[in-house]
């Protein structure tokens, strides 16, 4: 692939259907929950990327036999029964923060030594606070370098439960790490969360996972959340197509007036990211729901005041259609987009900024002022979803190259032969 990657103009207005791959989120809980079982587990849809050939790989370098059938999407695990296989593992996590945060909280449950690792940009991620909590419950873990982020050494001897907080400001992935191990603990576990919950709709996605896999968790108004001892079943489970990657083609439907429908998800999806469309409507688009498909269409675009605190993977998005909309989009209560791949803040203004665009960062997020598009080499920060929301400035404005664009391998290998198709001309040979 060319880098960095021109993306031109589309010509005709585009119209097409599409289903995106497998939902990142939903790969890695259930390849965690299966993992947990006693028995074969067959999971369908899954995604394959660089985050979820991570968590296999893991998976496997702890014991697990895991087989990845890529041409069917599926993925059959044989589960330990909450017992790790093998009493060591070093594991490279590359810059999967789900993987990360998920299997600190798996190795717990084993016999031994383990070590966490990634790149240079993991070795910048927080999980202090998962790690406290650990400690906490009488687990031996730490951050290798005192840090509060990875590496992150264990000397597992399994989970006992008890009572422990967990901070909930900083990512919502580290009571969903707790919660799907919770079960497998000699003891009930009854977890506190410690100031506001951001990404509540990921919570529930965790604890939909595991109910399709048959355990259940009290919920206390997401204040506290109270588990038995349980087994988990083996299961056959689908994942649905990733809400997150729906959101560029939606995206794209409102920056050109084309009209793009998504298939496999719905206003029931488990996704809370499926909530960026009620965004897009709210900026004007016309928007259809069906049982089995959502379908937006481009209308004039009016700048919005929006809280996108419970769909914060699809912020970047939103900024980028922002550009094209009249007057001002405020986007709010995203600081905990500071903690990703990136300063997701600071990436998004810094880019609009070098594309003409007058951008105000809040304390908790950002305001666009649309203005005429300035050609722009953008800058990715080896950050996924930067690349995938920038590009579709292209589609409507000349001069937009995309730095690093094969850094989408991270949850979406074939973004850009997927845009291209659905948007022809938008890659020139």
């Amino acid at each position: 692939m060319i880098d960095p990657l021109p993306i031109h103009p589309i010509a005709v207005t585009p119209r097409g259907a599409i289903r995106p791959p497998g939902s990142k989120s939903l790969t890695n809980r259930a390849l965690i929950v299966a993992a947990l079982t006693d028995g074969e587990s067959h999971l369908t849809g899954v995604l394959d990327s660089e985050d979820t050939q991570v968590m296999i790989e893991s998976l496997r370098r702890i014991g697990l036999r895991v087989s990845h059938d890529l041409e069917n999407a599926t993925v059959t695990v044989f589960g330990c029964g909450g017992k790790l296989p093998n009493h060591s593992a070093d594991l490279w996590i590359e810059n999967s923060g789900t993987s990360v945060r998920f299997l600190t909280a798996l190795c717990v449950l084993g016999q031994g030594r383990y070590r966490l690792d990634g790149n240079s940009r993991m070795r910048e991620r927080p999980i202090g606070d998962l790690v406290k909590t650990l400690q906490s419950l009488g687990t031996d873990v730490r951050c290798e370098q005192n840090t509060h982020c990875p590496p992150v050494v264990l000397q597992a001897n399994g989970l006992k439960g008890g009572v422990a907080e967990i901070a909930g400001n900083i990512s919502s992935q580290f009571l969903s790490a707790l919660l799907m191990v919770a079960p497998a603990a000699n003891d009930p576990v009854e977890l506190w969360v410690r100031g506001k919950l951001v990404s509540k709709p990921y919570i529930d996605m965790t604890l939909s996972v595991m109910e399709s896999f048959g355990v259940t968790v009290k919920n206390m108004g997401y204040d506290s959340f109270q588990i038995e001892p349980q087994s988990y079943q083996a299961a056959s489970y689908a994942i649905e197509p990733d809400a997150s990657a729906a959101s560029y083609f939606f995206a794209a439907a409102a920056i050109t007036g084309g009209r793009m429908t998504v298939l496999g998800l719905s206003r029931d999806a488990l996704q809370g990211d499926i909530g960026f469309v009620d965004a897009l409507e709210q900026m004007g688009c016309d928007v259809k729901w069906e049982q089995d498909r959502v379908t937006v269409a481009g209308r004039p675009l009016c700048g919005i005041d929006i809280d996108m605190n419970a769909i914060s993977d699809t912020a970047q998005t939103l900024a980028t259609v922002a550009v094209f909309a009249e007057g001002e989009t405020r986007i709010r209560n995203v600081e905990h987009m500071r903690h990703k791949e990136t300063d997701r803040v600071e990436a998004v203004a810094n880019e609009l900024r070098k594309l003409g665009q007058q951008v105000e960062v809040l304390d908790d997020g950002l305001t666009i002022h649309p203005a005429p598009v300035t050609p722009a080499v953008i800058e990715t920060y080896n950050d996924h979803r930067m690349a995938m929301s920038f590009a579709l400035i292209g589609l409507k404005a000349e001069g937009i190259q995309i730095a690093n664009p094969r850094c989408t391998e991270k949850t979406y290998p074939r973004f850009f032969e997927d845009l291209n198709q659905l948007c022809p001309g938008t890659m020139q040979a």
